[in-house]
């Protein structure tokens, strides 16, 4: 039998997934748990979307994750992806978070943060680890193979996040996250 331990939530894009995410954060923290990791967030300029910035839980450091003023590096439809701040804020995150959290956050597996095996390779022990794991996932992750393994991991449950169920599906992650750090710490 597999203990779900890694918590995944999915959805359209701007359905509110990070949102959810840190309304999640928030109560854990609040019942006393640790958890830290990273966030990203859309970044406007008035309304058009011009990036995303990548956001440690336990540093605050922030950087751009992908903009499309960048030049230089992998490419996602108007968006060049910066590896570096995702290596030197998003991995760096999960490693420490994988040292001394009870929760690891990993906003988001998707197609630009699947650029980097460093990122891929601490995902994967963060999956493995005997941490609970509250990650965002691309709502079309089966379209990537390191993706779709992670879909098919036994010891996952997915949430669709829906404009319908965003003011209230948060807290029943919560409640899972929070039953399942009670029987890992048994």
């Amino acid at each position: 039998m597999y203990t779900v331990k890694n918590f995944l939530v999915t959805g359209r894009p701007g359905v509110g997934k990070t949102t959810c995410i840190m309304r999640i954060v928030s109560l854990l923290r609040e019942k006393g748990r640790s958890v830290d990791g990273f966030i990203t967030r859309e970044e406007r300029r008035g309304n058009r979307r011009v990036g995303f910035k990548i956001v440690s839980l336990g540093d605050n450091k922030e950087d751009y994750l992908a903009s499309i003023w960048f030049r230089d590096g992998p490419r996602v439809g108007k968006y060049v992806v910066n590896l570096k701040a995702l290596e030197s804020i998003g991995v760096k995150a999960i490693i420490r978070a994988l040292e001394a959290s009870d929760v690891i956050v990993i906003d988001e597996i998707g197609p630009m943060e699947l650029f980097s095996s460093i990122f891929q390779d601490e995902v994967l022990k963060a999956l493995d680890s005997k941490k609970a794991v509250l990650a965002s996932i691309h709502f079309k992750a089966s379209r990537y193979p390191f993706s779709r393994k992670i879909l098919e991991r036994k010891d996952i449950r997915i949430y669709e996040l829906k404009v319908v169920n965003r003011e209230t599906i948060y807290l029943k992650i919560a409640r899972d996250i929070l039953e399942t750090l009670n029987i890992l710490s048994k």
